[in-house]
């Protein structure tokens, strides 16, 4: 029996990390086989991929950084996903194409029919988006906290951030059987609450442990 997919989506300081292991985890406590994976990486080949796009040695092009996304998703859904979905286990998943259309897309400006028509060729599409919102103070506080070297998307200005943030509100506003957007501005508990509040709703998934 085909497993389920998830991914969490949300622009920086939105929490995806945190939620995707509070998600697994809760799955996990409800007898479900839970794998918890990430982009870029998430297999061999797209984590090299992974330190190239962000380590911000190369100036990409938007049409390139593109495209090499797409490379190491082609990669971790041939290595990682589809096997996990096939064995029956349930894939939560920190960020997938939608990340690629909010920020290369509408935040680069690189061309969105282009990564809609490479979006078709995946071979893998979630089940549930869940589209964590956050505010741009709470966001900057937050990653202001985290104490760690930026990546290069994390270096990008506060404008990039805002057209990065109205893409994710246009995808999911354009795919409501599919995505549905969490208002990420209080703390994990609560956020978590209404993702598994969501999954009770969308998926089946009880929301008590």
């Amino acid at each position: 029996m085909r497993g389920r997919f998830i991914t969490l989506e949300g622009g920086e300081g939105a929490g995806k990390s945190t939620q995707a292991k509070l998600l697994a985890e809760a799955l996990t406590a409800r007898g479900l086989a839970v794998l918890r994976t990430r982009e870029p990486g998430g297999a061999p080949g797209a984590e090299v991929l992974r330190d190239l796009l962000l380590g911000g040695k190369v100036p990409w092009s938007p049409a390139a950084e593109t495209l090499l996304h797409f490379a190491a998703r082609a990669e971790h859904v041939e290595r990682t996903i589809r096997p996990a979905l096939e064995a029956g286990m349930w894939v939560v998943c920190d960020r997938f194409y939608d990340s690629t259309m909010a920020y290369q897309g509408y935040g680069l400006g690189a061309d969105r029919a282009t990564i809609a028509a490479l979006t078709g060729l995946v071979g893998a599409h979630p089940d549930l988006t869940i589209v964590l919102d956050v505010s741009e103070d709470v966001a900057v506080a937050r990653q202001l906290k985290r104490g760690m070297d930026a990546d290069r998307y994390e270096r990008l200005d506060a404008f990039f951030h805002r057209r990065v943030r109205q893409g994710f509100r246009e995808i999911a506003a354009a795919a409501p059987e599919r995505c549905v957007v969490v208002g990420a501005d209080g703390a994990a508990p609560e956020v978590n609450a209404a993702i598994m509040a969501t999954l009770a709703r969308v998926l089946d998934v009880p929301d008590g442990a």
